[in-house]
């Protein structure tokens, strides 16, 4: 079933085709430091990845991605609340039509300008597809972007392919990057068990969520806006705001690294 982020078939209406979507682990969800609870016992998250897994950069019509080879254990997360080694598949941004919103999860009512997701799976499962099925079958990382005065210079690599995925459907090569050069100086990280923020919003992922987002400029967010939602022969559409509002924590627990 078509979806998007608009009125008529935006998050609003998923539920009618995906169920799922009014699940009880949904996701984002807002994280509020009165519900969260410090747990001594959560390990540091280590992320080892290999630049030259890294394969192609596209746009959906949904959000620009980049895509790495997850056909062995080349690129990895491993540690905080995972019970295992999970590959990274590929990463992507959600992002609003101005710098005042555009993250999915919100952080003491916070919304900032973006959030990146690196999504990564557990290859005790036989593929991804399998994966997505199992209630630990995905383990995201979730950063933040705030727009700031010291941008990071590392986004520059990946806006700088923006104008060759212009339109819906555009990919082009992207070799040779390394994503952990996008993380944050602090490990600090909030868990919890929730959901894909797109159809059909399985309940299948470990969610950690770094603490310090990291910062890009105004016209780096403006470069993600420039990005049409539309194929080559059809109107430009901006593609913005392709973020889900928060859903219902219900009795889910909130765990925080620190």
């Amino acid at each position: 079933y078509p979806w998007g982020y608009d009125g008529d078939n935006g998050p609003d209406q998923w539920h009618k085709n995906y169920p799922i979507a009014k699940g009880r682990h949904q996701s984002p969800i807002e994280i509020n430091n009165k519900e969260v609870h410090y747990d001594p016992s959560l390990l540091p998250w280590f992320a080892s990845y290999d630049p030259g897994a890294a394969k192609t950069i596209l746009n959906n019509g949904k959000t620009c991605r980049v895509v790495f080879d997850d056909s062995f254990d080349r690129s990895v997360l491993r540690g905080g609340p995972l019970p295992g080694v999970f590959r990274l598949r590929q990463l992507h941004f959600h992002w609003g039509s101005s710098d005042d919103h555009g993250s999915e999860h919100v952080v003491n009512g916070v919304r900032y300008a973006g959030e990146l997701h690196l999504l990564h799976w557990n290859p005790n499962y036989s593929n991804y597809l399998d994966a997505v099925r199992r209630t630990d079958g995905i383990a995201v990382l979730a950063i933040f972007l705030q727009v700031g005065k010291t941008p990071k210079p590392e986004m520059k690599r990946i806006l700088e392919e923006i104008n060759a995925i212009k339109t819906k459907g555009k990919a082009a090569p992207f070799p040779n990057f390394d994503p952990s050069v996008l993380f944050p100086k602090s490990r600090d990280y909030w868990t919890y068990h929730g959901s894909f923020t797109t159809p059909p919003c399985e309940e299948c992922i470990t969610w950690i969520i770094l603490r310090e987002p990291i910062i890009v400029s105004s016209d780096q967010m403006a470069k993600l806006r420039s990005l049409s939602k539309n194929a080559e022969n059809e109107p430009d559409l901006p593609l913005v705001d392709n973020w889900r509002p928060t859903q219902p924590r219900y009795f889910r627990m909130v765990s925080a690294s620190f």
